[in-house]
């Protein structure tokens, strides 16, 4: 079983930036796919971002493009998020999560394990 854990989140003005980071339990991980996704009060989840298992290939919601980056680190079973410009509308709970599926997908029924996600508020 794959644990994955996020921390990083916080209180934030708007303009600012939060980096997250999301380790995993296991290094079978390393040859997932990663993604962030977020959750804000009221709203359905949605994707934010996604690596490749080889760190390459990354790719954004158009809501994020721009502001945020993802990446993951040389041994492959940690992924962070570092998030710039930061708007009121960046508001909600960040999840990490592990995707087995061959291709790179922000459908979240394709991800296979998640994490119990982290607190980002954003003041305007």
């Amino acid at each position: 079983q794959v644990q994955l854990v996020e921390s990083g989140g916080g209180l934030v003005q708007a303009g600012g930036s939060l980096r997250l980071s999301c380790a995993a339990s296991a290094s079978t991980v390393s040859n997932y796919n990663m993604g962030w996704f977020r959750q804000a009060p009221g709203k359905e989840r949605e994707f934010v971002a996604a690596i490749s298992w080889t760190g390459g290939s990354p790719y954004y919601a158009n809501s994020v493009k721009g502001r945020f980056t993802i990446s993951r680190g040389n041994a492959k079973n940690a992924v962070d998020l570092q998030m710039n410009s930061l708007l009121p509308d960046d508001t909600g709970v960040y999840y990490c999560a592990a995707s087995a599926a061959l291709a790179m997908t922000d459908r979240m029924s394709q991800y296979n394990y998640w994490g119990q996600g982290t607190q980002v508020t954003v003041s305007s």
